[in-house]
């Protein structure tokens, strides 16, 4: 499998998912605090949210580089 294919392939799942999930999640520690034998930590949960014309961006890009990488 070339670099083409497989780049179409990628654009097509990661386009995939961004519309079924719309975006993904993760945690950020944002302050820690160490007083003695104190050790203190606080944890934010941050969302980045994926537009649908990302998402449908992705698949059709990929879509056209699966086409145009097979007629050689």
């Amino acid at each position: 499998m070339d670099g083409r294919r497989m780049l179409a392939l990628v654009l097509i799942v990661a386009g995939a998912l961004a519309l079924a999930y719309g975006g993904f999640s993760y945690t950020k520690e944002t302050h820690r605090v160490d007083v003695g034998p104190l050790h203190m930590e606080v944890a934010e949960q941050q969302r980045v949210n994926v537009p649908i014309w990302a998402g449908i961006g992705a698949i059709l890009v990929g879509g056209l580089l699966l086409v145009a990488g097979g007629k050689r």
